[in-house]
Order: structure tokens, then C-alpha cells, then sequence
């Protein structure tokens, strides 16, 4: 496993920003009235937000929004920011990196540097372990992480599966080199790629080119039809994954860095399904109390998820206190990182509607 622990670096603030158009689960045809009572208790998912799929809104103006407010409250001089890393699945183009986009589009140095990450559930641990380790050298002294995901896009509006908790989201992470108040940042990081079609787009890209027969509806099972460009989710096997490998991947980055986790004041689990979370917690034996959730409002956001929930649930006590906190991101990969930190008194704006 890849332990990172990460010296020199704060957190600054942290910002969300969700679409304004809601999906309620309670309104879906797909289910009887039962069928979705019994859905709604098991994932946990009651609504979500997400964009119009007509390419009026993107992941980037979601994490643009999120950053233009972040950045506004911390007072930060654009000028200082030298380091933009967008963490994304659904980016404006195949090519240009977005990244490259948002460095002009947010006013950002020409001298800043600035690239994508292509990661979706475990995107924002491995972009803050990525853009705080490229800043505790002290060579970059301001970083703008940004982690969102438009995974609707992916959604078959015919697969009860999946399209029912697939949200939308974007965030905005402030980061900053400091010597003398740094945060605890450590990483435990892990890939398990041979379960790569256990969480797939199969056609787009350059294995697999766009035909005619992309867009050809297959029936699957009852419930479940989809094409080639669609999401195809074995539930099954990413359940399997997570149940075993995340209570895994946190113990072993409690005993590489000797952390007591009943410390820390709260447990921040990628919210992929409520069902999975509840089995993880279990397993790590983490009081209910101090593992939240808003699933039930914005679905399963990919890597937005964690910073999301930090917004929506933990707003009050980020701004006023110092927060021991460990977190989660795993899925599409496969791919999975957990993380243990630290925060004291950040800025964190209201969650942005768009």
C-alpha cells in the first residue's frame, strides 16, 4: 500500500456547489410505490440534484462557482495561486485538459500550474494527497484543488440500478504551504484494476470507439437497460470491494501511523450507498453518531461526496474548531484511499446552488 504523510501543508477552506434541478426517488416509474419505499431504506437515497444533459452546465462550472466563493471569503490574490489540479470523470472536452480552461476562466496566473486527474469515487483523497504533497516542499506555496463529477451524464434513465443515486457536484479545496500550524495530512492509497468492468463506461473512448451500435438499448435484467455509453454497474462485486477492502485500507493506516481512530471526531464515508456505509462503520466499530450522512439529499456525488458532507453537515464546526477527522473515497477503478486529518478553523462558505 502507498502511505503518504504529508508535512508543511493547511487547509485553507473548503467549498460545494450543487445543481439547482432536483430529482425526487419518490416520483420514479421504474418502481412500484413498494419497490421504492424498500430502495429509499436501503441505499439511503430520497433526491438528488443534477444538470440538464444538454451541455448548458458542466462539472467545471460547478467547481468554478465553488471556487470563485472560496477564494473571495479567504481574500486570497489569484495572482499567488500556483498550482490548479481539477479531479474529474466529466470533463468539458476530450481535449484540452479542463484544468487548462478553468486556470483561464477563474483568472488565474499564466505562470500557474495546472492539470486533470482522471479518478471518480476516490478523487478527492488522492487530489488532496496529490496537491498538498506537491506543496510541502514549500517550492508552491498556494494550490486550488477542484473535484467534481456530472456522473448523470452516465445514468440510464432506464436502470433502476444506477440511475436513482447518481448525483452531481462539484468542489473547492484551498490549500497552503505553513510551518508553523501545519495540519496532519496522512494517505493510505491503493488500486485493485483488475475489477475495472465492475464499473464501466465501455465505449467512448479510444478502446473501444463511439459506433452505431454505442447507442443500441440492451435489457440486462428486469429494470435494467443501457447502451455501451451508459454506466454499467456489477453491484455485487463494487459491494464486495468495498465491505473488504476499505476496513482493510483504514486499518492498516491506523497501524502505519499509530492512529487511535476513536479519537478522531468524526468518520467521513464516500457516500455510495447507505447500505455499504453502515457495513463499513460496523466494521470499523465507529460510534453512529460521528459518521454522517447526506445521502439522503444529494445521492452518491463520486468524489464531491466527502467535501461535500464536510459543507452540508460539518459547516459549524469546521469554522470554529479543530476537527480530527478520517475519511473515505473508493469505487470506479477500482480504485480506493483513506486518509487521516487534521483541520483548525476554515473557511467554509454556504453549499452554492447553480
Amino acid at each position: 500500500m502507498a502511505f503518504l504523510d504529508v508535512k508543511n501543508v493547511k487547509i485553507a477552506g473548503i467549498s460545494a456547489c450543487v445543481p439547482a434541478t432536483i430529482s425526487e426517488n419518490r416520483d420514479n416509474i421504474l418502481l412500484s410505490k413498494e419497490e421504492i419505499v424498500k430502495y429509499i431504506e436501503t441505499t439511503g437515497v430520497e433526491r438528488k440534484h443534477w444538470v440538464k444533459h444538454d451541455g448548458s452546465m458542466c462539472t467545471s462550472d460547478l467547481c468554478s462557482q465553488a471556487a470563485e466563493r472560496l477564494i473571495n471569503e479567504l481574500q486570497w490574490d489569484k495572482s499567488e495561486i500556483e498550482l490548479l489540479v481539477f479531479v474529474c470523470q466529466t470533463p468539458d472536452y476530450r481535449m484540452p485538459a479542463t484544468a487548462c480552461i478553468l486556470q483561464d476562466r477563474l483568472g488565474l496566473s499564466a505562470s500557474c500550474m495546472a492539470f486533470d486527474v482522471n479518478l471518480g469515487c476516490s478523487g478527492f483523497v488522492y487530489g488532496l494527497s496529490l496537491a498538498s504533497n506537491l506543496l510541502s516542499t514549500g517550492n508552491l506555496k498556494k494550490a486550488l484543488l477542484l473535484v467534481g463529477n456530472t456522473q448523470s451524464y452516465y445514468a440510464s434513465d432506464e436502470d433502476k440500478s444506477y440511475c436513482m443515486i447518481a448525483g452531481d457536484a462539484g468542489s473547492a479545496i484551498c490549500l497552503e504551504h505553513n510551518t508553523q500550524e501545519p495540519d496532519v495530512l496522512q494517505f493510505n492509497l491503493m488500486t485493485e484494476g483488475a475489477g475495472k468492468d465492475f464499473l464501466i463506461v465501455p465505449d467512448g473512448g479510444f478502446r473501444n470507439p463511439v459506433s452505431l451500435d454505442s447507442f443500441t438499448m440492451r435489457e440486462y435484467e428486469d429494470g435494467i437497460r443501457r447502451s455501451n455509453l451508459h454506466l454499467h454497474m456489477n453491484g455485487l462485486e463494487v459491494f464486495s470491494f468495498a465491505i473488504t477492502y476499505v476496513p482493510k485500507a483504514f486499518k492498516a493506516l491506523f497501524e502505519h501511523f499509530g492512529i487511535n481512530p476513536i479519537e478522531s471526531d468524526y468518520l467521513l464515508l464516500h457516500q455510495a450507498n447507505k447500505f455499504i456505509c453502515e457495513k463499513i462503520r460496523k466494521k470499523l466499530k465507529f460510534p453512529q453518531e460521528r459518521t454522517p450522512y447526506n445521502i439522503q439529499e444529494f445521492g452518491n456525488t463520486s468524489g464531491t461526496s466527502v467535501p461535500l458532507l464536510m459543507v452540508t453537515n460539518l459547516k459549524q464546526e469546521l469554522e470554529n474548531r479543530k476537527l480530527d477527522i478520517l475519511f473515505t473515497g473508493f469505487g470506479v477503478g477500482l480504485s480506493l484511499g483513506t486518509a487521516h486529518i487534521s483541520t483548525n478553523k476554515i473557511v467554509v462558505p454556504e453549499l452554492l446552488t447553480l
